[in-house]
């Protein structure tokens, strides 16, 4: 017992694991995270319905999104984004690894008559032929990848964006960084039996590492027949850090705000958004 203990205490080097598959492809996992999408009074899965009517607005505004327009929303869930680039008259793709949430998104799109183009797959993989005029990642997906993840990431955004294209993301601020702080829970079928239909023990490790500012949400979920560890990534940004991975991955970053809806950036946002655009190879 003691030396369990010890194990779920353990403190990883940051990104040591990578767990994506766990959260986004287990049925009844998967099965939770899309009633979370789908509630739309909660940020806990996606933005509420009403922050995103008008970060939409926003975007088709800001970027002037018409009949010509291409978009790729990497991460894209169950649609609520690409659903509404379509009815702007986008031509849209979407990729997330859930098949759940992909499936529903189909569905919405065959109700409402959109030929959105859907991807059940691991983003990081994805390749296509098609070139867009904007990428999209929103609801700080960035955040959970590791530093090399965030470069393969890039390197196929560039690949896959037409000249001049952009790309909109946000991340976690360091404000937000700041205002973590390392705990230790343990709960009895802990979020309401989110890990499990089954009973289960489940332990939460927050570690924070204040040199590569990252944080790690460690779950251990015990159940009768089986353990698991699923590790939560998330790194936080400063501009200037922000701002020197997309340079140095053939970026130009061209704005800062402190929302995707295109609020006015501020210091004090725990998230900031950040638009970028494909520089040319001379």
């Amino acid at each position: 017992m003691f030396d369990k203990l010890e194990e779920i205490n353990s403190r990883p080097t940051p990104f040591q694991f990578y767990t994506a598959d766990e959260l986004w492809t287990d049925e009844h996992t998967s099965k939770k995270m899309l009633e979370y999408h789908l509630n739309e009074s909660v940020d806990l899965s996606s933005r509420n319905k009403d922050f995103i009517a008008r970060s939409v607005k926003w975007i088709v505004s800001h970027f002037g999104i018409d009949v010509n327009t291409s978009i790729a929303d990497f991460g894209c869930g169950p649609g609520l984004y690409t659903t509404l680039f379509a009815e702007n008259n986008a031509n849209v793709t979407g990729i997330d690894f859930s098949r759940r949430s992909i499936q529903y998104a189909r569905k919405v799109a065959d109700q409402k008559g959109l030929d959105i183009d859907y991807y059940q797959q691991n983003y990081l993989e994805f390749e296509a032929k098609k070139r867009f005029d904007l990428i999209t990642m929103i609801f700080c997906d960035f955040c959970a990848l590791s530093p090399t993840q965030r470069k393969t990431l890039l390197v196929k955004f560039r690949k896959f964006l037409k000249p001049g294209g952009s790309v909109l993301l946000d991340v976690h601020s360091l404000n937000a960084f700041s205002s973590r702080d390392e705990v230790v829970t343990y709960e009895y079928n802990q979020l309401d039996h989110f890990w499990s239909p089954e009973n289960y023990y489940g332990f939460l490790n927050t570690f924070k590492y204040d040199k590569e500012k990252v944080i790690l949400d460690k779950y251990t979920i015990i159940e009768e027949n089986r353990i698991r560890v699923v590790y939560n990534w998330l790194q936080y940004f400063s501009r200037d850090s922000l701002r020197e991975e997309f340079e140095e991955n053939g970026f130009e970053v061209v704005e800062f705000y402190s929302d995707v809806a295109g609020s006015a950036f501020s210091s004090d946002s725990p998230d900031m958004a950040v638009v970028a655009r494909k520089v040319e190879s001379t």
